[in-house]
């Protein structure tokens, strides 16, 4: 029998935030982070998610007021679920970690490289406490990854 898709009324919004120089992925340090563009990765998010019954809405700012501002923002939109990959943001911003503690929706820690095999700086995140997960080191699929887990878990949580 095949699943049947949900109406647009229907869908669970969730928001992807990308922190700071990700808007350079795919010439940054393509060894590291990969060649695919923050634009692709956020494409691919959209159509994953639509067929998961999520609208996916994807921000990116390199000024951590602005990312802070968004995340606060998200709890009287509506927002179920937050991906937020804090970039180096991670390892410095008790401000986004107070801000996600704030509106209190689930999320989870997102990393494109694996940040324990990097400097020793990248090992502390001050996000992963309150994290529902954490994925790191496995490129844009650690997004796509967090979205299936967000899926499942809304589809399971009533109110959610």
């Amino acid at each position: 029998m095949p699943k049947l898709r949900k109406t647009r009324r229907e869908q669970r919004p969730v928001l992807v935030v990308h922190g700071p120089n990700l808007n350079l992925l795919g010439t940054r340090q393509p060894a590291v982070y990969g060649r695919e563009t923050l634009a692709e990765i956020d494409r691919r998010l959209k159509a994953t998610g639509a067929g998961l019954g999520l609208s996916v809405e994807s921000f990116q700012s390199n000024v951590e007021g602005e990312l802070v501002n968004r995340i606060q923002s998200a709890r009287t939109q509506g927002v179920k679920f937050i991906i937020i990959n804090p970039a180096a943001y991670t390892h410095t911003s008790v401000a986004l970690r107070d801000a996600l503690a704030a509106v209190e929706i689930p999320f989870i820690e997102v990393h494109l490289s694996n940040i324990h095999a990097r400097e020793s700086f990248r090992r502390h995140s001050y996000f992963s406490e309150l994290a529902v997960g954490v994925i790191c080191g496995l490129g844009s699929r650690g997004y796509e990854f967090a979205l299936s887990f967000a899926a499942n878990r809304l589809a399971k949580t009533p109110g959610r």
